[in-house]
């Protein structure tokens, strides 16, 4: 199998290519979709980052997964001349403490054994994203042993976080950090040692959530709320033109071939509806392989087929996607 452009594919029956098939370049780089220079929010995203600012309130974000809740984080930053954010992915085992700092009580216990008397609780802290976007709002003499390396000059500075799929964490765990999140404080436990942000450089804290589970309704309270729905038409077409403008070889009409088909898929009733992420992959693969959707050249309905597997995440989606669009 060749691409477009003459270079050899993987066959999958044994046989070798040669050091120039070999040499098949890669797709831009998938994190080049994640560039925040890139990310397309709707109006009223916008105007619910903005109360978010306004008010020091958490923005809670829900909608479809591959909406771009998560990547709306890095686009803040980004706006705001802010480092990129820091992560909190939370498990199912999360808690309250861990958005703040972990403290390894094994290790302490275990070096106690041997050195009793020169070990400090607080060697054993280390600071997750929350914890560290509180330490770098205050001031940094206070701090900055603390700090891992890279952080220790850049305080005072605000800082955004994202807490990502909150609704994974067990129930007890928003309603456990209502008072931390509202004043930006926390309290290590094992070192009775409290912090707490200075105004001036609140962090900003964006959660998402995939609405597995209902929130607590006081913690509802403390957040801006906003839902993101699945892009129009016009608005696909107008992110494609945002994340793949400057290294496609689709044309116009191309893309908007591409878009018609992707929504006819999404409204076949598959058991998973593919994303917008999942969209923008796809794109790169058709424009890797030159395929117009709107006039296929020889032996290329059946690479249509095959990249169904992308937008597909079962064999039965795959299945009934295959003899639906390419019968």
């Amino acid at each position: 199998m060749t691409s477009a452009d003459g270079f050899r594919l993987y066959s999958g029956d044994g046989s070798t290519v040669s050091q120039r098939a070999m040499e098949l370049p890669l797709l831009d780089s998938p994190g080049s979709l994640d560039d925040p220079s890139g990310y397309l929010a709707e109006e009223g995203l916008r105007d619910a980052v903005n109360v978010a600012l306004a008010l020091g309130q958490p923005l809670l974000l829900t909608g479809e997964p591959g909406t771009g809740k998560t990547q709306l984080a890095a686009s803040v930053a980004h706006e705001l001349g802010l480092p990129a954010p820091f992560v909190f992915n939370t498990k199912s085992t999360a808690s309250a403490r861990d958005l703040f700092y972990q403290y390894d009580a094994l290790r302490h216990f275990h070096d106690a054994q041997f050195r009793p008397g020169e070990t400090s609780a607080a060697h054993y802290v280390t600071y997750e994203a929350l914890g560290l976007a509180i330490l770098l709002a205050m001031d940094p003499a206070a701090v900055q042993d603390l700090l891992p390396e890279p952080l220790r000059a850049r305080g005072p500075a605000r800082s955004v976080v994202l807490i990502d799929e909150v609704d994974k964490a067990p129930r007890d765990l928003p309603n456990d950090v209502l008072n931390e999140i509202e004043d930006m404080t926390f309290t290590v436990r094992e070192t009775g040692r409290r912090f707490a942000a200075d105004r001036r450089y609140r962090p900003i804290l964006i959660l998402t959530s995939n609405s597995e589970k209902t929130l607590p309704d006081a913690f509802l309270r403390r957040c801006v709320f906003y839902h993101l729905t699945f892009p129009s038409r016009e608005r696909l077409i107008q992110i494609v033109q945002r994340r793949l403008a400057a290294t496609s070889r689709l044309s116009p009409a191309m893309v908007e071939h591409a878009v018609r088909h992707f929504e006819k898929i999404r409204e076949l009733g598959l058991r998973k509806r593919p994303s917008t992420a999942e969209f923008l992959a796809w794109l790169r693969v058709l424009d890797r392989l030159q395929i117009d959707l709107s006039d296929p050249k020889p032996g290329q309905r059946e690479a249509i087929a095959f990249t169904y597997s992308i937008l597909a995440k079962s064999q039965e989606d795959l299945r009934y996607l295959q003899e639906q669009l390419t019968a």
